[in-house]
């Protein structure tokens, strides 16, 4: 979607008008340049309550001389949020057809530039879907062409509106990016797959580099964790370190991803239904490249770093086993009593790895972790876990403002002893029962974060689980289906506060 933000009283296409709820006629400010027919219609439907615009509605005008109109329900405007204005600007692309055409006109007038902006985003982040598979038959003759969004507004407030547009425009290039790689196929996007999209993201940019750990180096590394996991199919392993303004000095933010491409529970065999959707698995590590994408984008100066942990879990004659004793990068080692408890071995290596090599400020880390993340949090939010509470507030009050919850949950010292407690290994990949299935997964991680360099306290991490909102989550608005691309915004407005 193309935003073009301006004081021009002309009506480009179909007129979009944002209503608030039980509005008797159009704002003062934005009849300039309609038509006086539409505007009477307009007029008529709204003193009429014809059209209530109540939150999540949308209702088209056409067959006057005057050109059409859509008008998009905002609800009641004191209790309009950036979220639901957002929600309300994905209505409005949701709602184009054919007879809107690919050029339309959004007028406000007294509105602030938030809740503005806020819709636009909306907008835009709505404007997406993966069509890569699709054939096109010969006589389909469909639109592809590129939605054109005129945006107007008072003159005073036209500067700030066309900025956040831009940011906005920028990091959903990095929103569309994470869900371009989470709705892939499998058997397009392999370990190596990534490893090369990410090789030609770095070739394209001169302020990125990246670093690719192979799976014979990983095992020479003895990253039992990323070897194990990976071992059982024959696209193996691979870790991937993107370097944003390397040149930059001190220590950076540091966000590893899991980046299971397929997982089918390896020897721990998944049941059959809904297998297909473990091509999602790899999610954290697709929000980790999107949010590099965003941050190129969008013109970010400081130095980040991105890790992702790539495999796919396969059952084979040499795949890992349950029973199987890794040892992990960090040297401990694991007792795997559950070869679909993988997520987590091959985060033990990214992790630790990020805090002995890298020189991070902090490390977050993204996975599709559990189901019981799910089971306690529906598909509403991320599960949250930390060791440093100024982190976990600052990532907390990030995804409130864009709209992306991440809701704290413990780290109880009783979790830790849990998943410490092998009798023949430091450390299991499983917990000793079925509860609380989210914070032993989070404890078990706990374990392979570093100290920081001369003290005994470890370097500030947080773990998200992203297993319930990653994709299928039918109440993201922003969404149509597939894949979301969640939190590449948060964390783009947690490193730069735009």
């Amino acid at each position: 979607m193309k935003v073009v933000v301006d004081t021009n009283a002309n009506i480009n296409g179909t007129l979009v008008l944002p209503v608030w709820q039980d509005s008797k006629g159009m704002v003062s400010g934005t009849e300039a340049g309609v038509h006086r027919s539409l505007k009477n219609q307009i007029e008529v439907v709204l003193g009429d309550g014809d059209f209530k615009a109540k939150s999540g509605t949308a209702m088209t005008l056409a067959g006057t001389e005057g050109g059409k109109a859509l008008l998009i329900g905002l609800g009641k405007e004191d209790d309009a949020t950036l979220q639901s204005m957002r929600e309300a600007g994905a209505k409005v692309t949701a709602s184009l057809s054919k007879i809107h055409g690919k050029t339309v006109t959004v007028k406000f007038c007294g509105v602030d530039v938030d809740r503005m902006g806020a819709f636009v985003e909306g907008m835009i982040l709505r404007d997406y879907s993966y069509d890569k598979y699709k054939s096109k038959d010969d006589d389909d003759d469909s639109d592809d062409s590129e939605i054109t969004a005129h945006v107007t507004c008072e003159d005073e407030k036209t500067a700030a509106l066309g900025k956040s547009a831009e940011i906005s425009s920028a990091v959903a290039s990095g929103v569309y990016l994470a869900r371009d790689l989470g709705n892939a196929p499998p058997n397009d996007l392999y370990p190596m797959a990534f490893a090369e999209q990410a090789i030609a993201f770095g070739e394209k940019h001169d302020n990125v580099s990246v670093k690719i750990i192979n799976y014979d180096e990983a095992r020479s590394m003895g990253m039992g964790g990323l070897v194990g996991v990976g071992m059982g199919s024959y696209r193996k392993p691979c870790m991937v370190i993107f370097e944003i303004n390397g040149d930059q000095p001190g220590p950076s933010p540091c966000i590893v991803g899991k980046g299971i491409t397929f997982d089918t529970g390896g020897i721990s065999l998944k049941p059959p239904p809904s297998m297909d959707e473990m091509k999602y698995d790899m999610h954290g590590s697709a929000t980790t490249f999107g949010l590099m994408q965003a941050l190129v984008a969008s013109g970010h100066k400081d130095r980040v770093i991105g890790v992702t942990c790539m495999a796919e879990n396969m059952p084979s004659s040499n795949a890992q086993r349950p029973g199987d004793v890794i040892t992990t990068y960090s040297g401990k080692t694991v007792e795997v009593l559950n070869t679909d408890a993988e997520g987590r071995l091959v985060l033990s290596d990214g992790l630790w790895y990020t805090g002995t090599q890298l020189n991070p400020s902090y490390i977050i880390d993204l996975a599709t972790l559990t189901g019981a993340c799910v089971v306690a949090l529906g598909h509403e939010a991320s599960g949250l876990w930390s060791n440093n509470d100024e982190l976990l507030n600052n990532i907390k009050e990030a995804g409130e403002h864009c709209g992306e919850i991440a809701w704290p949950m413990p780290l109880f010292k009783a979790f830790e002893k849990e998943m410490t407690d092998s009798k023949i290994a430091d450390v299991r990949n499983l917990g000793a029962g079925r509860w609380g299935g989210s914070n032993t997964a989070a404890a078990f991680l706990k374990q392979f974060i570093p100290n920081a360099d001369g003290t005994d306290e470890q370097i500030p991490w947080a773990h998200l689980d992203i297993a319930g909102t990653a994709w299928g989550a039918k109440t993201n608005k922003l969404v149509k289906n597939g894949a979301t691309g969640i939190h590449v915004r948060t964390l783009h407005h947690l490193i730069t506060g735009q």
